[in-house]
């Protein structure tokens, strides 16, 4: 297989990119040429340098404003085994519980915006059966903000499989702390989610994304099950239970139980896609034209805090604001900005005031589910809001 590009090539790339990006955001032509050609140097030695620690196999990144994309990077492998394979700007990746936030909770939103159901209504009230032991109080905001006192996930310690057997699993649920009382991040709440969506629109979930979401912003290459032909595109994690190597088969194992579709996991995506879904949304809740299928009054609410008063968790409607799990906004990006990582290696983080994305997709779990790019994340969007300031 061929090398990864070697960083003079990656930086000269990455240059020309910036160049374009900053005539787009109309710079003269003798500013763009006076940029620094090492603005995203510092950046791009935070992924190298995670790379060569064994962090992750590979990376691709970008870094949007305004509406345009300044910079992008790719780094290292997609694949380590059985055979090493050059990571691309193309590479779908399993965007793992992005997925929340990508797809579950807008449309929960849609909803809202259609009348269909109320933020403050019990979710029992679209789920009967959901009411039972003790989840009677848990509402559509609790569900959102991970306030509803459910636990992390679904017991995977005995071997259950079917998405009839995870709902039956949802509905028995018993909440671990009184609803409202603290932030536990629960797969379970966008399973939930997830199945609501599917009660009220009378469509499975997936369809329901590509209709109402993925085809109104022209994404074609994001989507649940990937097919078959798109394998080797596709960044491979790990080792499942029979020792099969997962690629284009999603990594969760509650969501792989349940058929590959699930409210809180399951989205495959690419770098391409995810910029365009990133840039519409800041245009949209900027009041700008834009193809995001939400109102601005919306967004802003999905990217506000929502989380119950008095709380120091913040949460917005599926997005996160400032919890233990926000290093993803770095040293310097401000408190309004929100985002959202996934377990396999991906996040997403948003400033609304310069409509900013930082775009980062790994597949850190490959091969043995070892690597970690926390630390990745917030030094990159440190790098970048240093970079990024005097645009």
């Amino acid at each position: 297989m061929p090398p990864s590009p070697p960083l003079s090539r990656r930086t000269a790339l990455a240059t020309g990119t910036l160049v374009t990006g900053l005539n787009l955001l109309g710079l003269t032509p003798a500013r763009a040429q006076n940029a620094p050609a090492n603005r995203f140097a510092a950046l791009e030695q935070i992924f190298q340098n995670a790379l060569a620690e064994g962090k992750t196999p590979g990376a691709v990144a970008a870094l949007g404003m305004a509406g345009q994309t300044v910079w992008k990077g790719v780094f290292g492998n997609r694949a380590l085994v059985p055979h090493k394979a050059p990571m691309t700007w193309g590479t779908l990746f399993d965007m793992a519980s992005l997925t929340k936030v990508l797809i579950t909770a807008p449309a929960i939103m849609q909803l809202y915006e259609r009348g269909l159901l109320k933020l403050d209504e019990p979710a029992c009230t679209y789920l009967p059966a959901f009411a039972a032991n003790g989840k009677q109080a848990i509402t559509i905001r609790l569900l959102l903000t991970h306030y509803s006192g459910l636990a992390p996930d679904l017991d995977l310690s005995t071997p259950w499989h079917g998405k009839d057997a995870a709902i039956q699993r949802v509905m028995d649920a018993r909440p671990v702390h009184p609803p409202g009382e603290r932030f536990v991040y629960s797969d379970i709440n966008f399973i939930t989610l997830g199945l609501i969506v599917e009660k009220l629109s009378g469509l499975p979930l997936d369809v329901y994304a590509t209709r109402s979401i993925l085809q109104p912003l022209g994404l074609s290459r994001t989507f649940f099950q990937p097919d078959s032909v798109l394998r080797d595109s596709i960044a491979p994690t790990q080792y499942d239970e029979q020792n099969q190597m997962l690629q284009g088969v999603v990594h969760d194992p509650t969501a792989r139980r349940m058929g590959g579709v699930a409210g809180h996991a399951g989205l495959f995506s690419c770098a391409d896609d995810m910029l365009t879904y990133a840039q519409a949304l800041l245009a949209r809740r900027a009041g700008r034209p834009s193809a995001f299928p939400l109102q601005p009054e919306t967004l802003k609410l999905m990217s506000t805090p929502q989380q119950p008063a008095g709380k120091i968790d913040l949460r917005g409607l599926g997005w996160d604001i400032a919890t233990h799990y926000s290093t993803p906004r770095g040293e310097h990006f401000p408190a309004t900005s929100f985002g959202h990582t996934g377990f396999t290696g991906t996040s997403l983080w948003l400033v609304p005031d310069r409509e900013i994305c930082v775009l980062i997709l790994t597949n850190r779990v490959h091969p043995d589910g070892t690597g970690n790019v926390i630390a990745l994340r917030k030094d990159a969007a440190t790098a970048a809001a240093l970079a990024l300031q005097t645009l």
